[in-house]
């Protein structure tokens, strides 16, 4: 199946394709040559035409994104087909403002050449973000810049209560939006199993949601285009997009907050698995027979290195007094001051404790991370989340942990790295959906 973004343009039996742009473009010809079993293209069907004028677009402007400002017959060259399938795509573009000229280049014989590059402000995204305890709003342009911004506690809201709070928020959020004409839809990211192509979030015990039909739910209050995503998805997408891992085409993205999830791209695309429940790293097991988890399993990865966790450990030690910590001085004694940030900083001070905890981690991550690395061979993991933000130590202690437990020609090229776009990724994550749905072609397996 091509698909533009989520949405399904044309059915056949072609398996799971990415490419760079050149040879992306000539398997696209063959392609459609197949289609239409060597016809003219003008004595097809209207249907195929728009697809195809909607190709033309993507690949000319993710070129324009990449390489500007760059001339029109540069681009020509860039995807080896005609100037005027080139200019017909950029007039489009420019009609849309996605697109505008900027200056003369030089010339290499005759006339200079008109530059053009991506205008990524002309047009807005509201991106939300959705955790166990907030609702984050934000607008945003194409480059993943946030304009606005806005915060909302959930009260630990859960299944029809928390649906109804994120319609509310966000409608109440696009009601004082005055820009809406340029706004090219939302994006929302949240834990859990999500149904991308359909809307859905399929499985989220902890906000107890379950088949929840999220995007049409928002749509029909809002009118207004509605794409959802797992949020580790969207922050793969987030690097792969406006991030430094842009020439990256084979990555794994692992977030450490409230829970574990991660995101994995491989050949430049989101892969997502027949249900949408690739990436649950969580739930892999790295104890046998270890605690019992809410998911029903033993030994999950997220009930030994996940927040929850850690707060756990450090409260219990300082009940039993078992181990010193300057921990216990920096909350005044009182653990409802204990944060990811007291313990990120109590690492930097080597407080005993914490040290210890974090050893633990390294134990426990450092075998998922193993498994991941025989599975997909990434170019690189990229690490984020309370527990790990900053946290360079953990890093380097867990780089050399993979190192002694993966198979020897892989240890050279381990690559472990924390994200370098802060604490507002999951906002760029939730800009890079949209972008990713909306202006880009995708090849996926047929359904």
């Amino acid at each position: 199946m091509v698909r533009m973004g989520n949405k399904s343009l044309i059915t056949r039996d072609v398996g799971f394709i990415s490419c760079e742009m050149g040879c992306f473009f000539r398997y696209f010809l063959q392609l459609v040559e197949k289609v239409c079993g060597g016809a003219d293209l003008k004595k097809h069907r209207t249907g195929d035409l728009k697809f195809i004028q909607q190709l033309n677009e993507s690949v000319v402007l993710e070129v324009i994104r990449e390489k500007g400002p760059i001339s029109r017959s540069k681009i020509a060259k860039v995807l080896e087909v005609s100037p005027t399938t080139v200019t017909s795509a950029v007039n489009l573009l420019m009609a849309k403002e996605l697109v505008v000229e900027d200056g003369i280049g030089i010339s290499s014989g005759g006339r200079k050449p008109v530059l053009l590059r991506f205008n990524p402000t002309a047009h807005s995204i509201i991106g939300v973000s959705v955790t166990n305890t907030k609702i984050t709003i934000a607008v945003l342009d194409l480059h993943g810049n946030i304009r606005k911004r806005e915060v909302h506690p959930t009260n630990y809201a859960k299944g029809k209560v928390m649906v109804e709070l994120l319609v509310t928020k966000v409608s109440q959020f696009v009601q004082l939006y005055e820009d809406l004409p340029h706004c090219q839809g939302i994006s929302v990211v949240l834990p859990g199993i999500i149904d991308a192509q359909h809307g859905t979030v399929s499985y989220n015990s902890k906000l107890d949601l379950f088949d929840v039909p999220l995007a049409k739910i928002i749509e029909e209050q809002i009118h207004l285009p509605v794409f959802i995503d797992n949020d580790a998805n969207a922050l793969v997408l987030s690097e792969y997009y406006f991030g430094s891992f842009t020439h990256y085409k084979n990555l794994i993205y692992i977030t450490i907050d409230e829970g574990i999830g991660s995101g994995i791209m491989i050949n430049g695309q989101i892969f997502r698995g027949s249900n949408g429940s690739s990436g649950e790293i969580g739930h892999t097991s790295v104890v046998p027979d270890g605690m019992k988890c809410e998911c029903g399993s033993r030994g999950c990865l997220e009930n030994y290195v996940s927040w929850p966790v850690i707060y756990a450990k450090i409260v219990a030690a300082m009940m039993a007094n078992a181990i010193q910590s300057t921990m216990y001085t920096m909350i005044g004694g009182d653990i409802r001051k204990l944060t990811p940030e007291v313990f990120l900083k109590a690492l930097q001070e080597e407080d005993p404790l914490a040290l210890r905890i974090m050893q633990e981690m390294v134990r426990y991550l450092s075998i998922a991370l193993k498994n991941y690395i025989h599975l997909f061979d990434p170019e690189a993991i990229i690490l984020s989340g309370s527990v790990v933000q900053g946290n360079q130590l953990l890093v380097e202690q867990l780089q050399q942990a993979v190192k002694k437990k993966v198979i020897p020609n892989l240890r050279s090229k381990i690559n472990i790295q924390l994200t370098p776009l802060g604490s507002e990724n999951r906002m760029v994550g939730a800009a890079a959906v949209l972008f990713n749905n909306k202006f880009r072609f995708t090849f996926a397996a047929s359904d």
